[in-house]
This record gives structure tokens, C-alpha cells and sequence, in this order.
């Protein structure tokens, strides 16, 4: 297996000391949930940054629900107040790699529980909306194009069919931030790819017989590649 990190803590800090310096600039102004931020030209002069870090951060927090971009008209804070705004900011520029391996522990042992539960539990429709997500994943791939998002899609699909509400709601609090340090800093050969393709399919395959211990081992085999890069993951 051939995964490095590609990306470095300093752009990680770049992102955070942004994040950081529009939440100061929210709660000086004292902007409520509706109001618009200054436009990006405004912040990038303000701030002395570039556009395309400038937007990164901003995608960050739109990511976390903390503002709203409007395209042609400007990005607006979220419907959040300005305390839990400042909390879950700070949350989210504090997240370190003991932070980062905990959560990844953690949907590890959901991901195990919720492919069991949904070759025991899973309907014709959860079984389409699977099959469904996994051919996107696999087009994607296939194509030589990013499939992160077809991935996390895959893996949702699997949790709700399930028909666990409480594991269901665990899965989307936690994947959004790991998927969030996983997009920039993994690169994956053709090799990885292909073998990442088939354990896809194994998983799919044990949930669609309903064999839920082989559904169970197929997702533990799958997260090989994560707990590599969860090894090798730098502050």
C-alpha cells in the first residue's frame, strides 16, 4: 500500500488562524444568525490572505452549518448564536490527531455494528439505495475521480439501513470531520483504489445475502486504509 500525507500542519494552521479571525470578527461586530460577512475581496485585504485560503475556511464552516454561501450574493452567518458559534468554532480549530484517532476509533466500532445490523435488517429499498451508491463510488473511481463524497454516501446508506436512529445519528455527527482531514492529506495508488472497489463490493454483497458477520469483517477489512493513515497522521 502506497499512502503518504501530502499536506502539512502549516496549512491546517493557515485554515485555523482564518477560522479564527472571522469568529473575532462575528462577535465584534456582533452579527446574528441572517447577517452578511464582508465580501471576500474585504476579508482577504482585512485579513492580508489569499483568496483560495480564504475559501477554504469559509467551506470548513459552511461544512460545520456555521455560515451559508449564497452563490452571486455573499455568505451569511448561520442560525447559531454567538456562544455555541464560539464554542464550536474553538472545537473545530482544536481538533488534534489524538482527536482525530478517537474519532476514528469511534466509527470504526459503528461502522462494525451498523453493516451487521443492516445485513440482518435492510429492505429491498435500502438494498437499491446501496447498490446505488456503490455504483456512483465505483464510476467515479473508475473515471480517475475523487470519490470521497460517493464513499461517505455508500457508508450512510449502510447506516440507515440499519434502522438504528441512534447509530444513524452517530455516524453523521462524526464522518463530517473526519472526512474533513482525510480529503486534503491522502493520496491512493491505482493499486489501493482497485482493492478499496472490491472491498465495496464485499461489504454489499455480505448485506445483500444477510450474512451479517461476513458484512461485519468485510467493513473492518475496508477500514485498513484509514487506520494506516490514522497512523500516519501529523499535528
Amino acid at each position: 500500500m502506497n499512502l503518504e500525507i501530502n499536506t502539512k500542519s502549516e496549512h491546517s494552521n493557515i485554515q485555523n488562524e482564518i477560522i479564527l479571525n472571522i469568529k473575532e470578527l462575528i462577535l465584534h461586530k456582533n452579527l446574528e444568525p441572517g447577517d452578511k460577512l464582508p465580501s471576500e475581496r474585504v476579508l482577504c485585504k482585512k485579513f492580508n490572505i489569499t483568496r483560495k485560503n480564504l475559501r477554504e475556511a469559509i467551506n470548513k464552516l459552511e461544512y460545520y452549518e456555521l455560515v451559508k454561501c449564497v452563490p452571486q450574493t455573499g455568505t451569511y452567518i448561520a442560525s447559531v448564536g454567538q456562544t455555541a458559534l464560539n464554542g464550536i468554532i474553538n472545537g473545530i480549530v482544536s481538533l488534534k490527531q489524538q482527536d482525530f484517532k478517537s474519532l476514528v476509533e469511534t466509527r470504526l466500532m459503528l461502522e462494525a455494528k451498523t453493516s451487521y445490523l443492516a445485513a440482518k435488517n435492510r429492505t429491498e429499498e435500502d438494498l437499491l439505495e446501496i447498490e446505488s451508491t456503490l455504483i456512483n463510488y465505483k464510476t467515479k473511481i473508475n473515471l480517475g475521480e475523487d470519490a470521497l463524497e460517493e464513499d461517505l454516501l455508500f457508508h450512510l446508506a449502510i447506516a440507515k439501513a440499519s434502522d438504528n436512529s441512534t447509530l444513524n445519528a452517530l455516524m453523521l455527527q462524526i464522518m463530517p470531520k473526519i472526512i474533513f482531514v482525510f480529503e486534503d492529506t491522502r493520496v491512493c495508488n491505482e493499486d489501493d483504489l482497485s482493492d478499496e472497489i472490491i472491498k465495496h463490493e464485499a461489504i454489499f454483497n455480505a448485506i445483500k445475502l444477510k450474512e451479517p458477520l461476513k458484512a461485519q469483517k468485510a467493513m473492518e477489512e475496508h477500514f485498513n486504509l484509514l487506520v494506516d493513515y490514522c497512523n500516519g497522521f501529523e499535528k
